[in-house]
């Protein structure tokens, strides 16, 4: 079973909502001010352009049929000089045929003005957009009507210029409020945060033994809830773990002390007998009990590594070499040779115990599945990352690839040869997790077994 990958922290969590909606109301804030602020600057413009026109139609004056323009040229400069706000106007008569000013003028789509009443439009004049207006004049003799159409444009560039003045002279304050805020914000959170990092750090800082009430003494409310949720569960689990070490200490006085009499009465009775059939029911019966022994001695262990580890600096490398020649004569026994190689000394926070455990379950292992005139070698090396490697190799008939993923299960076993449990690897990987490390298992080439520990 895998834990959850986890998710955005409380602290980006709060981040995100406090200051995502202000980010959001300030952007939108700024394009609605935007928009305003072209409007506005689109009704002076609108404003002006419809007193130039009319101060424009009344220059041109209808004589009989005719047509009379009074138009200085100062006026005419005006009109015409062509800064970044550009100005273009044209008197046309009849509408579109060109009589003075710019020769041609966007004329409005889908719509003519009335006659003495001004009509606003934009469109694109030069490449650059603009707002015109137009107006028509009637004039001419009563069996000969005529129109004449007076236009007058103005570039955008000045209305674009003047809302984004405004707006920097609006946004620039909302921003640095908006910044403040974020860090006032930012502050609130760390602070209100505070009393929930003082705790993870305490739950850090614990080992694995230390199941002490948390002592808490200023945070809010929900804090001291969690809190004590959490002192509950440590209680409940000291409850625990104390009453299991209690069955555990009682189950192997109550179990081992009756298997070892059982034992040592079958051996008595075999060296009495000379009945060979009766001798054969007793070695059976002598096996079944010592693996009956050898399986309450796993349990035990299994159920010890479970519960406890504690971490001292171990010297590894010397610990290993101590149990190699504790296994020496066995392996000699059995027809094997049992070697040491690697660092003199590699130091690391271990449970010398618990490690001695798992080496001898590994060479134990070893020696029971590996045939007569196998070699056993035991190594310890350096890894990466200041990590330590212990290994296990035997050069025996190894297992297949079906037979590898199994090997850390318990109670599988590779074969049915007498004396094994199928604990050994479990409880190896059991106290491999609780050094922080893993076990991995390889096949050795061209032939044999190597179960590898990564400590930490």
């Amino acid at each position: 079973m895998t834990a959850d990958a986890p998710g955005l922290s409380l602290r980006r969590q709060l981040l995100v909502w406090l200051l995502l909606p202000q980010l959001v109301l300030w952007a939108g804030g700024g394009l609605l001010a935007y928009r305003i602020a072209l409007s506005y600057a689109e009704k002076g413009i609108d404003q002006s352009l419809t007193q130039s026109v009319r101060a424009l139609a009344r220059q041109v004056k209808p004589i009989g049929s005719g047509l009379l323009v009074d138009f200085p040229r100062a006026a005419q400069d005006v009109l015409e000089q062509d800064p970044q706000d550009r100005i273009a106007y044209m008197v046309s008569s009849p509408p579109g045929q060109f009589l003075l000013g710019n020769q041609r003028l966007p004329q409005p789509e889908g719509m003519s003005p009335m006659a003495g009443e001004p009509l606003l439009y934009s469109a694109g004049f030069e490449g650059r957009p603009m707002r015109f207006v137009a107006m028509d004049v009637n004039y001419g003799e009563v069996n000969a009507p005529q129109t004449m159409r007076v236009q007058v444009g103005k570039s955008l560039a000045v209305q674009q210029r003047i809302a984004r003045e405004l707006i920097a002279d609006m946004l620039a304050p909302l921003l640095a409020a908006g910044v403040l805020l974020s860090l006032a914000v930012y502050g609130g959170i760390q602070r209100g945060l505070a009393p929930l990092t003082r705790l993870t750090a305490q739950l850090e800082h614990r080992s694995v033994n230390a199941l002490s009430p948390i002592g808490m003494t200023q945070a809010p409310n929900e804090v001291h809830a969690l809190v004590k949720a959490i002192n509950g569960l440590l209680g409940e689990v000291a409850r625990n773990v104390k009453q299991e070490k209690r069955f555990i200490n009682d189950a192997a006085h109550q179990l081992r002390t009756p298997l070892a009499g059982l034992i040592s009465q079958v051996e008595l009775a075999q060296r009495e007998t000379s009945d060979p059939v009766l001798g054969a029911r007793l070695n059976k019966v002598l096996t079944g009990a010592e693996r009956s022994a050898h399986l309450v001695h796993q349990l035990l262990t299994l159920a010890r590594t479970e519960t406890t580890a504690r971490r001292e600096p171990l010297d590894v490398a010397a610990l290993a070499r101590e149990v190699a020649r504790d296994w020496t004569p066995r392996a000699v026994a059995a027809g094997m040779d049992l070697g040491f190689e690697g660092e003199q000394h590699l130091m690391l926070q271990g449970d010398a115990l618990q490690l001695r455990e798992a080496l001898s379950n590994l060479i134990d292992n070893a020696l029971r599945y590996t045939p007569r005139g196998s070699s056993i070698t035991l190594r310890v090396s350096q890894g990466a990352e200041e990590t330590v490697l212990v290994a296990v190799e035997d050069n025996g008939p190894g297992l297949s690839d079906t037979d590898m993923v199994h090997v850390f299960q318990r109670f599988w076993r590779a074969s049915e040869q007498p004396g094994g449990c199928g604990l050994g690897l479990a409880i190896v990987r059991e106290i491999t997790r609780r050094h922080g490390g893993e076990a991995k298992a390889e096949r050795v080439s061209p032939q044999g077994f190597r179960v590898v520990l990564t400590l930490t």
